[in-house]
């Protein structure tokens, strides 16, 4: 129990700026949507190229954050020289792919769609191999247990991200006339988008001055990479695919849907899923804080047993999330303009997708736990699979509810793969049909909410409100024991 109070604990700090940090960092959204026209297709570039550099940061971490935990916890190991070997491996091959983008950037942007604007190829290329690099250093973070610097790095670069677009894309307008601005284009809005992004990231790199005086090159041991690479290489396939479920669809649309506003509906998509991304936010601060917890507590009988209680807690708690978005859609539709709402039907999907994301990840530690890595590589692509499938079937004929459709299906193959195959490798006795239970209690409720029609907003926020109350109240039910000591403990502190 102790060790369930740390990592909630930490997940706490971690959702200051996973879960709190983006959700600030959704008034970039209505600033981005109320500011670039669906017509004209800048957000559809934007969700494009950030779709390639998601695929990219992958790549260039190869799976050493993962890799950096497991020898940094083995017995005997020396931490410091397992992180001189990570960050030396993801910083060399991280500076290549900036210099060989740079020197290939014209074939690289007419292939990619973008001969107008190689610029925006380039800074973003500076960035991903930036952001790369610092992932082995907010890594370090994690395993030394320091949270709070970890949420004040990531909070430092979101409130400075916003404060510069609030200042590019409200006040510049109103100062373009004065002298010092003549840099400003309105036309150049998507470009100061990345140039932002760039600024921001290199301002964060010098919060790691204190990780980065403990990087010594002579530390580094060529022996140990080798160990590393080979435990890291299924996780670098693992990842790609795994990524590719996320940002495959946002990459391969351009190249499948026939019609010529592919940009503007490429666009509305991409808005519109940010308003799913709330389940994003909740994985990856539970992420964050449960891989170290999992790796510290070893493979025992308790750890299973752990392992087995967080599952159910999660797939609670994301429902009761997306229970809130279902039900208060009327209002959350207003982070994005209106010329993009037509999108709004796949958010549901999205969410749903991004839910089954989760509980995949948890599912994982398996073959993370017993060095078999490469399970974790063939279930991803059969995943990545379906989903290329669904695209390449569908995207002509549905849109970009094909790309909805296609990531439900590709985590759904990969969660009934993990469960079915880890069961027989290391079983954890998951509460399966609980879990099951809350699901189908969850879609009940949201059929209900969609199925009935109701004119009056009013009306129809009370009576989601309902729907939502009957989740919540069902919710606190089933878990009254663990509430009852949650709030006697809290009245005896009082």
């Amino acid at each position: 129990m102790a060790s369930l109070k740390k990592l909630f604990s930490d997940s706490v700090v971690y959702g200051l700026s996973s879960i709190v940090g983006r959700f600030l960092n959704y008034l970039l959204v209505p600033l981005y949507t109320y500011h670039i026209s669906a017509a004209s297709g800048g957000y559809g570039v934007v969700t494009n190229i950030y779709a390639y550099t998601a695929l990219l940061l992958v790549i260039l971490t190869f799976g050493m954050e993962t890799t950096f935990f497991y020898f940094a916890n083995r017995e005997g190991a020396n931490a410091k020289q397992v992180f001189s070997n990570a960050l030396s491996a993801v910083g060399s091959v991280s500076g290549i792919f900036v210099l060989l983008v740079l020197a290939l950037l014209q074939p690289i942007s007419v292939a990619m769609g973008y001969e107008a604007h190689p610029e925006y190829i380039a800074v973003m290329a500076v960035v991903v191999a930036l952001d790369a690099f610092q992932a082995i250093l907010f890594a370090r973070l994690r395993l030394e247990n320091k949270a709070w610097k970890f949420a004040a790095l990531k909070l430092a670069f979101i409130v400075l991200n916003i404060g510069l677009n609030l200042f590019v894309f409200l006040v510049a307008p109103r100062w373009q006339h004065l002298g010092f601005m003549q840099w400003y284009d309105e036309q150049n809005n998507v470009g100061y988008i990345f140039y932002i992004n760039l600024i921001c990231t290199a301002l964060v790199t010098f919060g790691f001055w204190r990780e980065l005086k403990d990087f010594k090159l002579s530390s580094f041991s060529f022996s140990l990479l080798k160990k590393m690479l080979k435990y890291a290489w299924p996780l670098l396939v693992f990842g790609i695919v795994g990524i590719l479920n996320q940002v495959l669809d946002k990459i391969l649309f351009p190249f499948l849907y026939p019609g010529e506003d592919m940009q503007e509906q490429l666009g509305i998509y991409g808005a519109c899923v940010k308003i799913a991304m709330i389940m994003a936010m909740i994985t990856q601060a539970f992420r964050y804080a449960y891989e170290p917890f999992v790796f510290a507590g070893g493979k025992g009988e308790k750890s299973k047993e752990s392992q087995a209680l967080v599952m159910k807690y999660f797939v609670m708690f994301t429902l009761l999330a997306f229970m809130v978005v279902v039900c208060y859609m009327d209002v959350f539709k207003y982070i994005i303009k209106s010329d993009y709402w037509e999108g709004l039907r796949a958010v549901p999907i999205v969410m749903m997708a991004e839910i089954l994301m989760g509980v995949y990840f948890n599912l994982s530690f398996w073959y993370k736990l017993t060095a078999k890595t490469y399970w974790g590589a063939i279930m991803s692509a059969v995943g990545c699979g379906v989903l290329v499938m669904v695209n390449v079937l569908l995207v002509p004929r549905i849109g970009y509810m094909a790309c909805a459709w296609g990531g439900l299906a590709g985590y759904g193959t990969c969660v009934l793969l993990s469960y079915f195959i880890g069961q027989r490798h290391y079983h954890v006795p998951y509460p399966v049909w609980s879990i099951l239970g809350w699901f189908a209690f969850a879609l009940v409720l949201f059929a209900a909410s969609t199925c009935v029609h109701i004119d009056n907003l009013w009306l129809r926020l009370a009576y989601n409100t309902l729907l939502f109350a009957l989740f919540l109240a069902a919710l606190l039910w089933s878990e009254r024991a663990l509430v009852r000591r949650v709030v006697g403990k809290l009245l005896k502190k009082k």
